[in-house]
């Protein structure tokens, strides 16, 4: 059984940074290309950043582009997002999500290219 765990989320001003870390376990990580996403208050879920499962290919949605980073850790099964320069537009449940099997050098940024989804965890930017 494939998890993914959150964690990194909180309550911060506006112009800090926050990591975001996901743990995946009960799989292979090195195998799955990895997404996140978020969810604002009544709004869809939509694609924040993407990296494949090999080479770090990797893309970003327009709004967090130049602000958020995606990285991985295949020795600690995990990826991570570096946001920085948070807005209150950036407020939102954050998703990671998995895709297994993938391309090596491939980036997903439907949520329907996912099959594994994390719990999420919030991020609250103040004004």
């Amino acid at each position: 059984q494939v998890q993914l765990v959150e964690s990194g989320g909180g309550l911060v001003q506006a112009g800090v940074s926050l990591r975001l870390s996901c743990v995946i376990s009960g799989g292979t990580f090195s195998s799955y290309a990895m997404g996140w996403f978020r969810q604002a208050p009544g709004k869809e879920r939509e694609f924040v950043a993407a990296i494949s499962r090999a080479l770090g290919n990797t893309y970003y949605a327009g709004s967090v582009k130049g602000r958020f980073t995606i990285s991985r850790d295949n020795a600690k099964t995990t990826v991570y997002l570096q946001m920085n320069s948070l807005k209150p537009e950036d407020t939102a449940v954050y998703y990671c999500a998995a895709r297994g099997p993938s391309s090596s050098v491939t980036y997903y940024t439907r949520d329907s290219d996912y099959g594994y989804w994390g719990q999420g965890t919030q991020v609250t930017v103040s004004s």
